[in-house]
């Protein structure tokens, strides 16, 4: 369904009514910021009490409820973001996001939209370049995997875990691009979702299994105790995942790049509408710009689980090589 670009109603700072039931607020570290929530998030890593970037509020937004299954709408400094089965979430200035829970929707399923496309937004709106990925570090540089769906980008990153190394971000890379001759990627948070087979093959050793939160989430969280880099990583290199016959890697020139990062950058899910005013042009910008200056390289994974393996050495080769030509 393509998103609603209505108007938003007016709404002050906090919009919630009084008298409401005051939920205990929550500090984590999640992306380089200091989260204050009011909703539940064991994903995070905790932090201490202390000045927030972000807050998060659970309450009335004053909006109406969503019709369709989904209900999106931009303005250049909120945006509205809607699932009739979650509820609804309402990003402020790139610092504020107020949740309106669906009746009877507890913490564990609104955390999946929060974390995953409402974040996404919140970080576009603070200048980071946001790719639908996950990420890796390989001792100093690191990989990120983009691709369509079920191309393999979490089973991938969970194959490089195994093989020691460390999980940067899943689902949600964040590239920080303020020093134009080192772009980093920020740490997002240790957890990685996975299907059940790629579960079974890839193990995790230590890792929590969450329990799954709906019937129509397939994908079960694995909650890393270990494996996780909590320091920003260059971004090294750009894999995206297709399957093959066999492993192997092409370096794509810039020209064929950048419609790859274009397509996979988390805004361009939500259409034309979510990037009004001068965003498209930035947008644009950064997308070129890591086109230009990362590596980005097609990479075919064997079909079959039981041949991930092939991939990783593949990688592992691909990064070694490319610090020893720097």
């Amino acid at each position: 369904m393509m998103p609603r670009n209505e108007p938003l109603a007016a709404h002050s700072d906090d919009p919630r009514p009084h008298g409401r039931v005051v939920r205990e607020r929550r500090f984590y570290r999640a992306y380089g910021l200091t989260i204050a929530s009011e909703v539940t998030l064991p994903e995070l890593e905790p932090a201490a009490p202390g000045a927030a970037d972000v807050v998060i509020a659970v309450g009335a937004i004053g909006l109406p409820k969503p019709s369709a299954a989904t209900d999106f709408r931009f303005e250049p400094d909120r945006q509205y973001l809607a699932w009739h089965a979650v509820g609804a979430f309402l990003i402020s200035d790139g610092r504020r996001i107020d949740i309106e829970p669906a009746p009877g929707v507890d913490d564990t399923l609104i955390a999946f939209p929060l974390l995953g496309p409402v974040m996404a937004l919140l970080l576009h709106r603070r200048g980071l370049l946001v790719l639908h990925a996950s990420a890796i570090a390989i001792a100093g540089t690191s990989a990120i995997f983009m691709g369509d769906k079920g191309a393999g980008k979490s089973t991938t990153a969970s194959a490089m875990i195994r093989a020691g190394h460390q999980l940067l971000t899943d689902d949600v890379v964040a590239l920080d691009l303020a020093d134009p001759g080192e772009p980093m990627i920020v740490p997002g948070f240790p957890q990685i979702k996975l299907a059940a087979d790629a579960a079974a093959a890839i193990s995790l050793g230590e890792a929590d299994v969450r329990p799954q939160v709906h019937p129509a989430i397939d994908k079960m969280q694995h909650r890393l105790n270990g494996g996780f880099s909590g320091d920003k990583v260059p971004a090294t290199r750009i894999y995206i995942l297709e399957r093959g016959e066999g492993a192997d890697i092409t370096p794509l020139p810039a020209i064929a790049a950048l419609p790859a990062i274009i397509k996979f950058s988390y805004v361009t899910r939500f259409g034309r509408a979510a990037l009004p005013d001068d965003f498209a042009a930035a947008h644009l910008r950064q997308c070129s710009w890591i086109a230009n200056h990362v590596g980005v390289c097609r990479l075919e994974v064997p079909t079959g689980l039981d041949r991930i393996g092939e991939a990783v050495d593949l990688i592992e080769r691909d990064l070694a090589a490319g610090s020893r030509r720097s």
